[in-house]
């Protein structure tokens, strides 16, 4: 009995950890899209970048 404990416990362990990479993933995917390469036109701020 005590060993299912153990494992049921592992699985949700891994699955949290799972959890949590993937919303910090679609964190970084949202505010990539908000503070990306052109988000300075699109606030309206022209910076001229040296190429």
């Amino acid at each position: 009995m005590y060993l299912d404990t153990v494992v049921i416990a592992g699985i949700v362990t891994v699955l949290l950890v799972v959890a949590f990479f993937v919303g910090f993933g679609v964190f970084i995917v949202r505010d990539q899209k908000a503070h990306g390469p052109n988000a300075n036109e699109i606030a309206g701020k022209k910076i001229d970048k040296p190429s």
